[in-house]
């Protein structure tokens, strides 16, 4: 069993991280920490580049904190929804965590398609994590 978060280097990332963490602590089970991106067109060298740095960053922070963890950054060329889905089967994890960031009323007509995939598709339950106003 584990948790699953989806990571992005936002305020709503590190959110849905610093909550995925705690939920790891509380049910005493493996955090997996997986960021998305399609590849191609949509992520070049150097910005593959510094979400390596970041991730490292969270490696070290979660090692740090005790937490044990597995840290995944996917460049597959599906949509981070189909990435965590698979994840979360994969690993039978018992928890998907995701961060929500405010959207205007067309945002959200239009938004959704990754945390609606996840909410609707997932094989466990999912907890939304809003972004913290200080983040």
């Amino acid at each position: 069993m584990a948790v699953v978060v989806g990571y992005v280097p936002r305020p709503e990332g590190r959110a849905a991280l610093r909550r995925a963490a705690e939920e790891a602590r509380l049910r005493q089970t493996r955090l997996v920490v997986i960021n998305s991106n399609r590849g191609g067109k949509d992520l070049d060298a150097e910005e593959a580049v510094l979400y390596e740095r970041e991730l490292t960053g969270i490696r070290d922070q979660l090692a740090e904190a005790g937490v044990d963890h597995e840290v995944r950054q996917l460049v597959r060329g599906l949509e981070p929804a189909e990435d965590l889905i698979a994840v979360a089967e994969e690993v039978g994890a018992d928890l998907i965590v995701i961060g929500l960031r405010r959207r205007s009323p067309v945002g959200k007509l239009i938004m959704g398609s990754n945390a609606q995939h996840i909410l609707m598709d997932a094989p466990c339950p999912v907890l939304a994590v809003k972004a913290d106003s200080e983040a």
